[in-house]
């Protein structure tokens, strides 16, 4: 990565100190606690760290593990989608670490609430996947996909700051931690048939047993794929649209609707979840650690792929400008532990990725590795990070490999130029 040339001061960089060389600066050979220096953990031990996000990623199993390989406490608040933007422009005080999806960044960063994140702080940086890099590709040959790239909104040079080009400071809005390719979630075992489409989830074969994310952009951008594939609607950018294009979907989404064609329209993971587990809905937009949840249970659950490609999504952590001190010191701390293997393992368990895959690898057994990252055939059990079987012996993860995945992005999760107009006509759809 390009990076530009900051002025060095006589401190020793906490990065330094995570990669065992700092020792001129008394740290020396010290024993380690959670694979991280104890004369830090000693230092910080008081300090508790709340992070405010989502439910796929916010839990307390999650907490606890982080809190007993740092020293420090770690805590974690659950919300949806809406409610983390919200908090993050209006009580930046009320929490230490924002999760934003990349989406919520327009929106979020220029309030000034929060610090750049600065990579010479990370001790995994260099491991950190291309997406959030200058390419903006995991690999050469993997799909850009429209909408806004992940790494079109990360660059910054102060708090607030416009959005720089990628790679060309060495300051970032936000730590990037997990990324996913979304598509649609079935049970096939109502279906009884093969799905390939996205133009499925408009099929009348499925009305009343549909639903769609109630979130105005991502519901559009579901819609759309499912339209476009029809041929129904054709889209220059479908993470862009243009009104003539957001009229165009809505037109049908609306016709839908008033046949009744959708069961409901989800804003939480759970209600995601239960909508599959009761047998209301059989196709639906749904993230991948909900169809883990609802396997889980013991109910059949597929998250399919399909053949124009998915629909991506990233979060990140965002540091708020009251964070200092030695709670600062604390937080990048949890940073590194965060991208060091142990949560990419955990996530991994449920479906999904942190952005460092090499190092989630040392942290999984060869069959889960090749089973969860590569698209083989299990070749044990397969249980979630809880213990609970998930596949059997000889079971493929559905979506295949994760360069199946993250190589075949159609669109990213984004906010459009037009996305007040596109709220507009999202509020007509549900109210019709």
């Amino acid at each position: 990565m390009s990076v530009s040339k900051r002025k060095k001061t006589n401190s020793v960089s906490r990065r330094t100190v995570l990669k065992g060389t700092a020792a001129a600066a008394g740290v020396g050979a010290a024993a380690t606690l959670g694979g991280f220096p104890t004369v830090w953990a000693q230092d910080l031990k008081d300090i508790t760290i709340r992070q405010l996000g989502l439910a796929v990623s916010n839990m307390d199993p999650f907490a606890k593990m982080a809190t007993d390989a740092l020293g420090f406490t770690v805590e974690q608040t659950a919300v949806d989608l809406g409610t983390v933007g919200n908090r993050g422009i209006t009580q930046p005080k009320s929490f230490d670490l924002l999760e934003p999806a990349y989406m919520q960044f327009k929106f979020v960063w220029p309030t000034g609430n929060f610090q750049p994140v600065d990579v010479n702080r990370l001790s995994e940086w260099d491991k950190v996947s291309g997406i959030y890099k200058e390419s903006g590709k995991g690999w050469d040959d993997a799909w850009l996909g429209d909408g806004q790239r992940p790494n079109s909104v990360m660059y910054v040079d102060g708090a607030g700051s416009d959005f720089k080009a990628p790679g060309s400071t060495d300051q970032v809005a936000a730590m990037p931690i997990l990324h996913n390719a979304d598509t649609l979630g079935i049970r096939p075992d109502e279906i009884g048939r093969p799905i390939s489409s996205w133009g499925e989830l408009l099929n009348d074969e499925f009305n009343g047993k549909t639903a769609l994310v109630g979130f105005p952009a991502i519901g559009g951008m579901d819609a759309a794929m499912a339209l476009e594939a029809l041929g129904l609607v054709s889209y220059a950018d479908k993470g862009n649209m243009t009104k003539a294009e957001i009229d165009a979907t809505f037109k049908q989404l609306i016709e839908w609707k008033k046949k009744g064609h959708f069961r409901a329209l989800w804003t939480t993971f759970n209600e995601s979840v239960n909508l599959m587990l009761s047998g209301e809905v059989v196709i639906q937009s749904m993230w991948s650690p909900a169809v883990t949840a609802v396997r889980a249970k013991g109910i059949p659950c597929v998250y399919q792929d399909l053949k124009e490609g998915y629909r991506s999504w990233s979060l990140a952590l965002m540091i708020p400008k009251h964070v200092e001190g030695k709670k600062l010191d604390a937080t990048y701390d949890y940073l590194n532990w965060y991208l060091s293997g142990p949560a990419g393992a955990f996530f991994a368990k449920q479906g999904y990725y942190v952005v460092t895959p090499e190092n989630t690898k040392k942290e999984l057994s060869p069959e889960e590795w090749d089973f969860w990252y590569e698209g083989k055939a299990a070749a044990t059990e397969i249980r979630d990070p809880f213990g609970n079987l998930l596949e059997k012996a000889g079971a493929i993860r559905d979506g295949g490999s994760y360069k199946n995945r993250m190589g075949r992005v159609a669109v990213w999760n984004s906010v459009m130029a037009e996305n007040e107009y596109l709220t507009e006509k999202w509020n007509e759809f549900v109210a019709s």
